[in-house]
């Protein structure tokens, strides 16, 4: 038996078919360039500007010497191109620090490194653990929750010289551990305690957007997979961790860029001129403070790339949708529209033939 098709009527006029536009249809670029436009300018005044003039600073270097021929001492800047930059690998700074005698920008660099890489690790481990039991009905969630952040929101500084009183060589941590460790001195224990604190203050961080992660994954998941036998652990690798890992990637991300950038907690707990937990944002400063700008540029520009390239590498290794954006989906062969309204039986018939429609 043949079965009729309807299609969908083109219109028969020359005239093009116009599509039905609403309010915001017309000028979706030039609003939002408009609504933009405030953040994009404090963006430029506040990061983009001091970005240029370290680029710019970072090719000069102040002129305090002894000019041989006049037997003056010099004065102001001179362009010395990209000098302040070959230095870096000259080695001309050794130090002895937590990698034995090396030049002090490359023991920053690796107690940088160090300290990302184990601080973000123990953090992410903890703040999924914190979020898996934030995420419980019991009775005193909302005290637990509050308490768990309380970390997050002190202040870097002030944690940092709590956890000095801590680990005073007469503080809580030594009659806690019923020894006496000189915990502040320029030495492997100074490293571990700036972990320590650092894991303490931000791991709530990662635990409250991977919360907020946990939240949006439907209960009646979890009630099917124990309907076909998966055991707690398979629950975990196989429904939990695929569906949080938007948020926790991003999560993750922001506290390495975060990490590499650390300053104010070694800063406030050991001090200065602790090669064993000096970080490549404290040696930039020291040397701005010696008034060695070009140098300080310099290292402050090194560190930028290589946030750069990590965060880079870690949004196309790991996929961190930072900005949203998805791509658009393939689009397939297009399917004409059946007119199910002239002809009632089209649809239901095309259905049992398996025709295209």
């Amino acid at each position: 038996m043949a079965t009729a098709t309807a299609v969908e009527k083109k219109p028969t006029s020359g005239a093009p078919h116009k599509q039905r536009k609403n309010a915001l249809s017309d000028g979706q670029g030039r609003l939002a360039g408009i609504l933009l436009s405030p953040t994009l300018l404090v963006i430029l005044l506040v990061v983009g500007i001091p970005i240029i003039m370290s680029i710019r600073e970072s090719f000069f270097r102040v002129n305090d010497g002894i000019d041989p021929e006049t037997g003056l001492v010099g004065g102001g800047e001179q362009f010395v191109g990209l000098q302040n930059y070959t230095d870096v690998f000259a080695g001309q700074n050794q130090v002895v620090g937590a990698y034995g005698s090396m030049d002090r920008f490359w023991n920053a660099f690796w107690n940088t490194s160090l300290f990302t890489i184990i601080c973000v690790i123990l953090e992410t481990i903890i703040g999924v653990a914190m979020a898996l039991i934030m995420a419980k009905a019991f009775k005193g969630r909302g005290v637990v929750r509050a308490g768990i952040l309380v970390p997050w929101a002190i202040p870097t500084i002030v944690s940092a010289l709590m956890w000095k009183l801590i680990f005073d060589e007469a503080g809580v941590m030594n009659r806690i551990l019923g020894t006496q460790i000189l915990w502040l001195a320029d030495d492997n224990p100074a490293f571990w305690a700036v972990v320590i604190a650092d894991v303490w203050k931000t791991a709530p961080f990662i635990g409250l957007l991977t919360l907020a992660g946990l939240q949006t994954i439907p209960a009646e998941v979890y009630e099917a997979a124990k309907v076909d036998g998966a055991s707690t652990i398979q629950q975990f690798t196989r429904i939990t961790l695929p569906m949080v890992k938007p948020a926790l990637v991003v999560a993750v991300l922001f506290r390495t860029l975060d990490t590499m950038r650390m300053f104010d907690l070694p800063w406030g707990m050991v001090g200065q001129g602790k090669y064993y937990v000096e970080t490549l944002s404290i040696f930039a400063y020291q040397e701005a403070s010696q008034q060695r700008y070009g140098q300080a540029s310099a290292y402050s520009m090194i560190l930028f790339v290589y946030v750069m390239l990590v965060a880079f590498l870690f949004v196309k290794l790991l996929g961190a949708d930072v900005v949203g954006e998805g791509r658009p989906p393939k689009r397939g062969k297009s399917k004409r529209k059946v007119d199910t309204t002239e002809r009632p039986g089209t649809a239901a018939t095309l259905e049992m033939t398996g025709g295209n429609h």
